[in-house]
């Protein structure tokens, strides 16, 4: 999978990029591999431009976050349909979702006007031959194609409707995709011991343990070492991939242990 992630805001510092992270640490717990995570402005041709190299990587599947509102701005549909070489039009199925969705404020939340105006219609002017996807809780449907190869994903960018349309919409699909495979992780950490010394161990845990990647992260200064080391494996079920990095967690303690650190290890 590859997550596009659209918006200035991203870029300038001024939005924290909290899209990416819930994709990717969604998408990884259910078995499915992210490689790649892209920001781009809110420029027709910086979305295309990242849409088509993504495509000749091939990935499963392609994520886009943001751009789908009503306002100038959010021109990812439009980047969509340049990258694929097809013309926006009003997409009746998301029109009516449109319309639903401004029904029901009209009702729940006292909305004086429903009117489709060409700022609401706009939400609904998708790349022809693609398909919307419900939004439970706003107003921007999500958007669908299916490529050669390739699923993209069109999702809004205010998080809690991303969130709402990943979770009822395309993780189902995504654990179609990845069937047994799952993904697992643990932490041990280790004191009194400076990285550039605990690498070599770790890179001898790793050979002796196929499909295991560690990860060092330091959390103190350099001359207080205190590491957290993260061992992650994604296999089939059947596999055990749990004890296998329990298994090198031990590999991985003993060898702290006799070039003088310590290892705090809980399994």
């Amino acid at each position: 999978m590859e997550i596009i992630c659209v918006g200035n805001e991203l870029l300038i510092g001024k939005t924290l990029n909290t899209n990416a992270n819930w994709l990717g640490r969604q998408a990884t717990n259910l078995g499915v591999n992210v490689k790649r995570v892209t920001v781009v402005q809110d420029i027709v041709d910086e979305i295309a431009d990242a849409i088509c190299e993504a495509r000749e990587r091939k990935p499963h599947f392609i994520v886009t976050t943001g751009g789908l509102g009503p306002t100038f701005d959010d021109k990812t549909l439009e980047g969509i349909a340049k990258a694929l070489n097809r013309k926006l039009e009003i997409n009746e199925r998301a029109l009516a979702m449109v319309k639903v969705r401004y029904a029901e404020y009209a009702k729940t939340r006292h909305v004086p006007e429903t009117e489709i105006t060409p700022a609401r219609a706009k939400m609904a002017t998708l790349p022809e031959k693609t398909e919307p996807m419900n939004n439970p809780v706003g107003t921007a449907p999500g958007v669908r194609v299916d490529l050669r190869g390739t699923v993209l994903f069109a999702l809004p960018g205010v998080p809690s409707e991303m969130e709402a349309i990943f979770t009822e919409t395309i993780v189902p699909l995504l654990k179609r995709v990845v069937g047994d495979r799952v993904f697992r992780e643990k932490s041990m950490f280790v004191d009194n011991m400076m990285e550039s010394r605990l690498a070599p161990l770790i890179d001898k845990v790793m050979s002796a343990n196929k499909g295991v990647y560690i990860k060092s992260h330091p959390m103190a200064a350099e001359n207080k070492p205190h590491i957290e080391i993260h061992l992650t494996v994604s296999a089939k079920d059947e596999e055990k991939p749990m004890e296998t990095i329990i298994k090198a967690m031990k590999q991985l303690a003993v060898l702290v242990e006799q070039n003088d650190g310590v290892a705090i290890v809980e399994t």
